[in-house]
């Protein structure tokens, strides 16, 4: 089949490729670079307990509850337009987080953060859709869109932490004012608009629907995670799936919703979002435990634990790259199947790593797992906004990403309570004698707890504490591993069975409706043979 010339990206489109990348590695390195500057920002402001919670999770909550309105937002006023307002907000906020004079005007401004980033990545992606209706060039715009995300994870920390050594905790926000600026220049210049042509009345009560139905879910995840399995937590998930049960049938009766639930019936389009879910379940959620490891148990300083997470990074770049390679060739079926395999051994891998094992065990398991995961997570993306037609690829974008907060807050509260709950058990049977009790209570808790108790006591007992905590740490680590792992397997076994008869075209040409801006090229690029 010959390539149709006409679907073919020119080279406007590729350098506004390079400008979509600057929010995306943004978005993706405000959530890590903060960690660092924790410490700096609570000397000088001094929040409550409480105030710190809300400083580190109001961003993510936000973020997470409005990435869908957004995405469907950017389909009736325009996608560039969104980005830019979005560009501008998130600017402005960054500069008010960098001068907060308080926990409550950092918490404000980490609000208005996630208001911003919310707008910024569905706009992207759905952008991408629009621009680049050649199947390949799709695909590879897609892969670059998952490489600069996985940079910007690995690069917060980095960058955070080189910025602390030279400046105050400010700086960590006031960094993405100059990128936020130049993106409202470039933006216009480059950029294409793309609005849907009929977008109909927007339902400000889906809206409302949408965020009572994820808020709670994404509070209750972290909340386990952070204090174990409770009645609270659990009831305030039940109160948002039950929201969302209302909010899905909803989106049934209008005919404009705010969501169109109906994508899910595509086999392609469902599949490759609960792909999308499981694979951020195990990369986030796994997160958790590597960044602990390498500081707490192997005793690097931040910045060293930050050096030796860039093969794993590295290694998700390399293969959202190559994902779009392989597709041409080899059906998605056995590509995502195969790299959930290799996620799978990864955390294989990294569930034989014991309190002394070598640097090199953890870290090959964890660039395995990361290499699975980045092909993944492309053509998860990529599947995902192929199926929804050009004029609701915001709300599809918004969608994917949505799901992806479910799976990394479902990770960090599923494999982060295993983790704990063999921690706390084995430091029950373990725990020396002669540690006051009140010390002992936190070095039950967790290991940094232990950490931080060891360091008031003597030498000997600080040892006994030490070697004690960070065995039933890692001990933690491999039963989470090995969930982890049964995860990925049955992922692999999921993908394979429901994907096996999609097949992608490639090249793209010979469709009639391929280069029309409607609903009918929608499933143009995806058949079944």
């Amino acid at each position: 089949m010959a390539t149709n010339p006409s679907l073919k990206a020119t080279g406007r489109e590729w350098a506004s490729l390079a400008v979509l990348t600057l929010p995306v590695l943004l978005i993706s390195m405000d959530m890590t670079v903060l960690y660092f500057a924790l410490p700096f920002l609570s000397a000088d402001l001094e929040p409550s307990s409480t105030q710190l919670l809300w400083i580190m999770d109001i961003y993510s909550f936000l973020l997470a509850g409005l990435l869908i309105t957004m995405g469907t937002l950017g389909d009736r006023i325009g996608r560039r337009k969104l980005l830019m307002l979005g560009a501008a907000a998130f600017g402005a906020a960054s500069a008010a987080a960098a001068m907060a004079g308080s926990a409550e005007m950092l918490i404000v401004a980490r609000a208005l953060l996630g208001i911003g980033g919310a707008t910024l990545m569905p706009s992207t992606l759905s952008l991408i859709r629009n621009m680049f209706r050649d199947d390949q060039q799709r695909r590879t715009a897609v892969s670059v869109w998952t490489a600069a995300l996985a940079g910007g994870a690995a690069l917060g920390p980095l960058l955070g932490g080189a910025l602390l050594e030279h400046f105050w905790w400010g700086s960590a926000f006031l960094v993405n004012v100059p990128v936020m600026a130049l993106l409202l220049i470039l933006g216009p210049l480059l950029l294409p608009e793309f609005r849907d042509p009929d977008p109909g009345k927007f339902d400000l009560l889906s809206t409302a629907f949408s965020l009572a139905a994820v808020l709670p879910v994404i509070y209750g995840m972290k909340k386990i995670a952070e204090d174990g399995v409770a009645v609270v937590p659990l009831a305030t998930i039940g109160v948002g799936l039950l929201v969302g049960i209302v909010f899905v049938l909803r989106q049934r009766k209008l005919t404009h919703p705010l969501l169109d639930v109906s994508l899910f019936r595509q086999r392609a389009f469902s599949t490759s979002v609960g792909t999308n879910v499981l694979a951020m379940f195990a990369m986030v959620g796994f997160g958790l435990f590597t960044s602990q490891y390498l500081q707490l148990v192997y005793g690097l300083r931040p910045w060293s634990a930050g050096l030796w997470t860039l093969p794993a990074a590295g290694a998700t770049m390399v293969s959202a790259t190559l994902a779009a390679v392989l597709v041409q060739k080899i059906r998605p079926a056995y590509v995502i199947s195969a790299a959930l395999l290799l996620a799978s051994a990864g955390f294989g891998v990294i569930a034989q790593v014991e309190a002394d094992s070598e640097l090199a065990l953890v870290i090959t398991g964890a660039t395995m797992m990361a290499a699975g995961v980045g092909v993944v997570l492309t053509l998860a993306a990529d599947l995902i906004i192929a199926a929804a037609p050009p004029e609701r690829a915001g709300s599809a974008s918004g969608l994917s990403e949505t799901c992806a907060e479910f799976g990394g807050a479902l990770g960090i509260a599923v494999l982060g309570s295993i983790g704990a709950a063999v921690y706390r058990q084995s430091m029950d049977d373990d725990m020396p004698s002669g540690i006051p009790e009140a010390a002992s209570e936190v070095a039950h808790e967790t290991l940094g707890g232990a950490v931080q108790v060891a360091g008031q006591l003597p030498e000997d007992l600080a040892g006994l504490l030490l070697t004690a905590s960070r065995e039933a740490f890692t001990e933690g680590m491999q039963i989470a591993s090995y969930t982890a792992a049964g995860v990925m397997l049955v992922a692999a076994v999921l993908a394979g069975l429901m994907l096996r008869q999609l097949r992608i075209d490639s090249p793209s040409a010979g469709d009639p409706h391929a280069a029309a801006p409607s609903s009918q090229d929608h499933e143009a690029k995806l058949s079944t043979r």
